[in-house]
């Protein structure tokens, strides 16, 4: 696709998808570029009116409780990432022969000559830490640069930002994007990139495993230095294999063992790097100790261990040097609900992981701890729970289930570990996690973890996972109130 500028948006008519954050962001940058914006949301509440009224403020038409019909005159429509690619909005623009594209795209479109250079990470979990621990290497390293995407920040705005001299305010972006992202940013075009992990998610809207393991794929098309895979993970190998990337670009792997040429791993509690130094066929070059990711929060999640090895290789691509892998690693520190240590307690210690949404990211929880007391359940958006409770079996000292769909782990933990002491709450209120957390304790011996890594969604229970967490820490903070 060919490459746009700011000016390329004036005059155009521009259809918004979406009153959410990106959506607000896109319609204010575009109307600011002198486009012609409306913005369409099917819903009309009070806040998507008073969000109406702010917007109109700026010349921006919006249109509420109809998300579906095209704006007549529409020459393009910018989406919000969580629109469905079958939605009657965007089948009315095929049909017009009008181009969707979603807010990433518009960013890519609006950077300038000497603007930042972008290292992308996707992944189905770990993205976000990733990201942040990637952000925390590069500014050790001195760079002007940001966590930006996904993670919150709208990426337009960025990238529109400028310092008091008018030049880019950032020297390279760490850019967190998801699959839906992804699928609505056709010319993006990464200087390196990663793919963390590839398992089942958001089938619902991508409509298959082929079609959301191909939109995570797109990140690395177009880089121009580096696609780091995950060696334990070969799907994310072979979308590497399936790119086209520029010339010389290289596929840089990460993983837990001994790494071997063009590859960053792990040798005696050391992260090193085979991959950017000059002889990679005899050389390592030590980057950091394992115990430099996250000081103080206890010993790495091995998850972790790899999110740190996908940060340090894209760093390293971008041409960091090591001591500022060690240092921007010490200096991070995990976001609340993600393997968060919350209290110990008669030897017992209790760890919130309510961000662990998925299977995919339970597993890696579990597989963080020897002995788990395992607090699980919410909704289970589809999932299936029998691989997940194979694989966890051994580690289970017992489980304690809340939630709508509870009965599937329940039925799981029936079939694959029928040994592991189990109570079912059967209730879906938000003092559930109280009890759940009582009982837990019970079945906690000295040197167990209570772990909360639900494996489902939160909106059964609680507004989202924060809350869950947060309901998870205030319940063992009760407990240890008591102990004094």
């Amino acid at each position: 696709m060919t490459t746009h500028g700011p000016a390329d948006f004036a005059g155009q008519h521009i259809t918004v998808a979406g009153l959410g954050v990106s959506g607000i962001s896109a319609a204010r940058a575009l109307a600011g570029l002198g486009a012609h914006v409306t913005v369409v949301d099917g819903g009309d509440g009070d806040k998507q009116r008073a969000t109406a009224r702010e917007l109109a403020e700026q010349g921006i038409t919006v249109r509420l409780g109809d998300g579906e019909t095209l704006p007549e005159g529409t020459g393009l429509v910018v989406t919000s990432p969580g629109w469905k690619p079958d939605s009657p909005l965007f089948a009315a623009a095929a049909a017009a022969g009008v181009d969707v594209v979603g807010d990433v795209e518009i960013a890519w479109r609006l950077r300038g000559p000497d603007a930042a250079a972008w290292l992308g990470v996707t992944g189905t979990n770990g993205k976000t830490t990733t990201v942040r621990m990637l952000a925390s290497i590069l500014a050790a390293e001195g760079l002007r640069t940001m966590a930006v995407g996904n993670i919150g920040t709208p990426i337009i705005d960025v990238v529109l930002g400028q310092g008091k001299d008018g030049e880019p305010s950032y020297d390279v972006l760490a850019v967190e994007l998801s699959s839906y992202q992804l699928h609505w940013a056709p010319s993006l075009r990464a200087h390196s990139a990663t793919v963390l992990n590839l398992a089942p998610d958001h089938l619902d809207w991508h409509g298959s495993m082929q079609a959301y393991a191909a939109d995570k794929g797109r990140i690395y098309e177009g880089n121009t230095v580096a696609c780091v895979y995950n060696v334990a993970d070969k799907a994310t190998e072979d979308l590497v294999r399936e790119a086209d990337v520029e010339e010389g670009c290289r596929a840089i792997g990460f993983t837990l063992g001994t790494p071997g040429p063009s590859q960053l791993g792990v040798v005696d509690g050391i992260l090193v790097d085979r991959a950017f130094v000059e002889n990679r066929q005899q050389q390592a070059q030590e980057l950091a100790e394992v115990s430099d990711i996250a000081p103080g929060s206890g010993t790495p999640a091995p998850h972790n261990i790899a999110n740190a090895l996908a940060a340090a290789a894209l760093a390293r691509a971008f041409g960091v040097r090591p001591a500022a892998v060690r240092d921007g690693l010490r200096a991070f520190h995990p976001e609340a609900h993600r393997i968060q240590h919350i209290a110990e307690r008669d030897g017992v210690t209790y760890i919130d992981d309510s961000k662990a949404t998925n299977t995919h990211a339970a597993e890696a929880s579990l597989a963080a701890y020897e002995h788990i007391v395992w607090i699980a359940g919410g909704l289970a958006k589809g999932a299936t729970f029998d691989e997940l409770v194979q694989k966890s079996a051994a580690r289970l000292r017992g489980a304690v289930l809340i939630g709508a769909d509870r009965a599937l782990i329940r039925e799981a933990l029936a079939r694959h570990a029928p040994d592991v002491p189990v109570v079912d709450l059967d209730r879906t209120d938000t003092g559930a996690m109280p009890e759940a957390v009582r009982e837990a304790t019970r079945l906690a011996e000295p040197g167990d973890t209570v772990l909360l890594a639900p494996a489902c969604a939160s909106m059964d229970m609680f507004v989202n996972y924060n809350k869950r967490g947060e309901a998870f820490a205030e319940a063992v903070g009760e407990l240890t109130a008591r102990d004094h």
